[in-house]
């Protein structure tokens, strides 16, 4: 897979300032979720209300939604057995989750979203919060997975957080 440019540290800091303007609930808690995690973006999707303890804050990272005709969300396992796992939850995304029913989806409520609705999605963020960039999902889990290791300087922390097998996939992926 392609690495993907990181968001700037400045980038980040905006948008996470910027999430209370963020309109939708379930935009909120996308963008919210994907800034300050290091998920993949059908591990986002995939998310449902019961996979999130906000008491214990943690996240249970159980499947993923994928878009294999780019039209119809496929609930699927995760993309790897290390990816299902248990992460902390940042207490910036808590604040703006507000819990719906157990079995519906974190973004996107009874059915997950479909392609052209995560599109929509996206750029009424970008507007919501006045970013001059795309909001691109793909840019958000190589630029937490990086403050995590710099943060840290601990590749197996890294690696665990990412849901690789190895540490040397997260070194060659990141």
């Amino acid at each position: 897979s392609k690495v993907r440019e990181p968001y700037s540290i400045e980038e980040m800091r905006y948008m996470v300032q910027n999430l209370p303007k963020v309109q939708n609930p379930s935009d909120r808690a996308f963008l919210a979720i994907s800034a300050t995690h290091p998920l993949r973006l059908e591990e986002v999707l995939g998310l449902k209300w019961k996979d999130i303890d906000l008491e214990s804050k943690v996240i249970h990272i159980r499947r993923s939604v994928t878009h294999p005709t780019r039209s119809k969300p496929e609930v699927k396992d995760t993309k790897t057995p290390a990816s299902v796992r248990d992460i902390a939850l940042s207490s910036i995304a808590a604040e703006f989750l507000v819990p719906g029913k157990p079995n519906d989806f974190v973004i996107g409520g009874e059915n997950p979203l479909s392609y052209t609705m995560l599109r929509h999605m996206r750029q009424r963020i970008q507007k919501d919060i006045g970013f001059h960039g795309d909001i691109t999902p793909a840019r958000f889990r190589p630029t937490v997975l990086t403050d995590i290791y710099d943060g840290t300087k601990d590749i197996k922390k890294t690696q665990a957080a990412a849901g690789h097998t190895t540490a040397s996939m997260t070194l060659e992926h990141y």
